[in-house]
Parts: structure tokens; C-alpha cells; sequence
């Protein structure tokens, strides 16, 4: 009776656990597209107007662009307000302890000039389709994976921290994208470094159009860069293939040109410094987050109004030498706006280890993507903070990410990591999956 009575209540743990993993009811699901904007955002306003409803109109742009991207999307907008060390204090209710922080070790050159809101956010239908069918059958699963899910946002009505982090993970993002940029780092003493100079491929099989949820492998990003500059790294390679499997969340390969062969690259992930940027940014902090959310617990804090960069085309495609100021970005071409986001706390995961043991996140309702950031040491002092910029891509049609700037506020020192300044950006038709792999860095290297 002992036996039966513990395998019952087994079973109702088992039952619980089912059910707190479980999608959204179909009523529920009903509010996309309704109440709810197609990717999960509240569709209205905010009381004030400051925020605008979402109109779900995709922005027609004009005027010249770098690649695919246009470099100004409301040319003739002035800021509404402007923020910095001398009135932050009436502030601090929409400011991230990053960017007071930042305000406060550079009081005279950096501020945050606050535009109007706009919410330019869309994605294709057939996005908005699969974000729709994954609300009542994506679930997490045990491990911190998660199952059932594709072509969208796999949790647009989330009931934990775990899924916002995936839905910024499984962002909405172009099927293939060819890009280049550079790392830059930036010194105490005030100097840039180019760190190294790029050209990139990027592909993302979960967004493929003709993919779908049983046939999908779990692998949702792929990508393969070389190096060409500076001299002594020109002709290095990486290879990353990111799934969603837990035991091997992360594939990687090198191509080191000293040693003239490809080998695997376990370690490139999590709190590894990059080497791609001189190890002055961890890898899991590329596009703010990037990689496998296993060694942290996840917790959702809430949703509030926040400013946050926004519709940053200006800023990702500037000169370089107009994009930057001595210690941090050029606040005259960087555009800030007011919206709403979920806030998550990430604290270091029971039986795990990492170098920032607590990080507080930021993510746009309306693309789930990471827009701000805040680490802090195992002191619980603030150690690190990162701005990621979002710009409109009117051939995806959406709004993306690219690049992120992280700020070592003890070292004062920040990196730039793939800044598009003076590079490019495409979207292009997939490849062939075999372009990512180690076997192809070979083969083209022995040529």
C-alpha cells in the first residue's frame, strides 16, 4: 500500500508538472491577432499615448540604404526628451541600473535622447501563422528544451521567464541572411580597437517557409564567418550550429590559420571570452543573450514601461567614425523610445556555474528580442551592462538585432560586438545546410 500510495502521488507530481508545462488553452490563443498583436504584444496604447497602438502596418521606407537597410526610417523626428546624469533622477522609474550607471560614469557625454514611439514591429503571415498554432502546442520540457514548436514565436502568451528567454532565442528573423562586421573594442584610455573585421553567412532553418513542425530537427541557427582583417587573424573560421537539445546545445568548429587544420571548439559558448572580440565580451552575451538557457533559472518579473534603443537604423548604419564616442556609442545618432517590455531575473541555476552569476534582462513585447541588459558579480554588485539596437528591415519584412555593446563598468572598457558601421547586410536565399559545417571549412581551406 506504501508502494502504490508513492507511485500515485508520483503521478500527480508528474500530472502538475504536465500541466504547468503546458501550452495556453485555445481561448486563450484566440486573443492573437485580437486583443494581442499576432506575436503576443498588447495591441493597445498606453494611457498617455506614448505609446501607440500597434497597427500592424508594414512601413514602406524611402531614401538610401546599406544593404538591405534603410539608414533613416523618420528623418525629420526631433527628440521629445533627453536624458542624462542632470535629470535622470525624474527618470528612473523607465531606466534599466545600466544605463543610470553609464549616465553617472560619463555625466558629460552620455545621455539617451528619447523619440517618439513608434511600433514598427510586423513579421510575414506565414510567421504570424505558426506563432498562432504554437500557442496551444509548444511546451517546455524538463531539461529547459522545449517541443512542438516552429516559424514563430513559440510562447506569445507566456507564463515564465524560461519561455521569454526562448522566444528571444527563436526571435523572428529572415530564412538567410550575408552580412559583414567588425569587433570593437574599446579601451579605458578612451582608444578603439579593431578587434577583427568579418563576412558572414547566417541561416535559420526554424524560420525556413517551407519547413514545418514534424519535420523540423531542432537546429534553429547556423552560422559560418571567416575573418579577413586584421592581418595576423585573417583566415580564421567559426562554424556555430545552435539546437535546441540540451546534451548538445551547441556544435562548433575553428579553422586557426597557424594551424592549418579545423578542430572542434567545445568551449565556444556561455561564459568563454570571445575570441572573436579579443575575449572582451563573454559568447553568451552576443546578441545580448545567444545560446542555451540550461545554466540559469528564469524568473518573469513582470511587464512596465521602459526606454530602450528603438528603431535604430541611424545608429547601425553611421560611419564608424560618426557611430562612437570615446568611452560608449554616439548619443547624437543612437534613438531611444518609450516601450513597454518583460522583465526576467536569471539567476545561476542550482548545480551550475557562471562568471555573471545574476543578470537582469529587458525584451521588447513586441519582437521578444533582448534589448537591454544588466549583470551583476557574486557580490550582487552591478558588474556589466549591454545595449543591443534594433533596426527595420522592410525585406523580411521586421524588426531585427544587431549589434550589441557591452559595457565592463569595473574595467571601464566596452566592446562592440558585429557592428554593422561601414559593412553590409543582406537577405539572401538558404544554402545548402553542408556550407555549415567543419567538413566544408576544410575542404575550402585546402584549396
Amino acid at each position: 500500500m506504501n508502494r502504490q500510495f508513492k507511485l500515485m502521488a508520483a503521478a500527480v507530481v508528474l500530472a502538475a508538472m504536465h500541466i504547468a508545462h503546458a501550452a495556453v488553452p485555445e481561448e486563450q490563443a484566440a486573443k492573437l491577432g485580437q486583443s494581442l498583436t499576432p506575436l503576443g504584444a498588447q495591441k493597445a496604447g498606453n494611457a498617455d499615448g506614448s505609446i501607440p497602438a500597434w497597427t500592424g502596418q508594414v512601413m514602406l521606407t524611402s531614401g538610401e540604404k546599406i544593404g538591405d537597410v534603410p539608414k533613416a526610417l523618420f528623418p525629420d523626428e526631433q527628440p521629445v526628451l533627453s536624458i542624462s546624469a542632470t535629470n535622470m533622477d525624474a527618470h528612473k522609474a523607465r531606466l534599466t541600473e545600466g544605463t543610470i550607471a553609464l549616465m553617472q560614469r560619463y555625466p558629460s557625454t552620455f545621455r539617451i535622447d528619447v523619440y517618439p514611439t513608434h511600433r514598427t514591429a510586423v513579421a510575414p503571415d506565414y510567421v504570424y501563422e505558426n506563432t498562432r498554432q504554437n500557442a496551444t502546442r509548444c511546451t517546455l520540457t524538463e531539461d529547459k528544451s522545449l517541443e512542438g514548436c516552429y516559424g514563430g514565436i513559440p510562447f506569445p502568451i507566456p507564463k515564465s521567464g524560461l519561455e521569454v528567454i526562448w522566444n528571444h532565442l527563436l526571435r523572428v528573423e529572415p530564412e538567410s541572411i550575408e552580412m559583414s562586421f567588425k569587433n570593437i573594442v574599446g579601451a579605458s584610455n578612451g582608444l578603439k580597437m579593431l578587434a577583427t573585421q568579418n563576412e558572414e553567412a547566417w541561416q535559420y532553418p526554424y524560420y525556413y517557409r517551407d519547413g514545418n513542425v514534424d519535420d523540423w530537427e531542432g537546429e534553429y541557427w547556423l552560422q559560418r564567418f571567416y575573418t579577413v582583417a586584421p592581418p595576423f587573424k585573417a583566415g580564421e573560421s567559426l562554424v556555430i550550429r545552435d539546437g535546441i537539445d540540451p546534451d548538445t546545445p551547441r556544435q562548433a568548429w575553428q579553422y586557426m590559420v597557424g594551424q592549418r587544420r579545423v578542430r572542434r571548439a567545445p568551449t565556444v559558448g556561455y561564459d568563454t571570452p570571445d575570441f572573436v572580440s579579443s575575449g572582451a565580451n563573454y559568447f553568451d552575451e552576443v546578441m545580448g543573450f545567444m545560446g542555451h538557457p540550461g545554466r540559469y533559472d528564469w524568473k518573469l518579473v513582470g511587464k512596465q514601461e521602459m526606454y530602450i534603443p528603438y528603431n535604430a537604423n541611424r545608429a547601425v548604419t553611421a560611419p564608424q567614425e560618426a557611430a562612437y564616442m570615446d568611452a560608449h556609442l554616439n548619443p547624437d545618432v543612437l534613438r531611444w523610445e518609450l516601450h513597454r517590455v518583460w522583465v526576467v531575473e536569471a539567476t545561476v541555476a542550482e548545480g551550475e556555474r557562471h562568471a555573471v552569476p545574476r543578470r537582469m534582462f529587458y525584451f521588447d513585447e513586441d519582437t521578444w528580442q533582448l534589448v537591454l541588459m544588466d549583470g551583476y558579480d557574486r557580490n550582487g554588485k552591478l558588474w556589466r551592462t549591454s545595449q543591443v539596437t534594433p533596426f527595420y528591415v522592410p525585406g523580411i519584412p521586421a524588426v531585427t538585432i544587431k549589434p550589441v555593446t557591452v559595457f565592463d563598468l569595473r574595467a571601464q572598457t566596452f566592446c562592440t560586438v558585429q557592428a554593422l558601421n561601414g559593412e553590409r547586410y543582406r537577405v539572401v536565399e538558404p544554402r545548402d545546410e553542408t556550407y555549415f559545417t567543419g567538413d566544408a571549412v576544410a575542404a575550402e581551406t585546402s584549396r
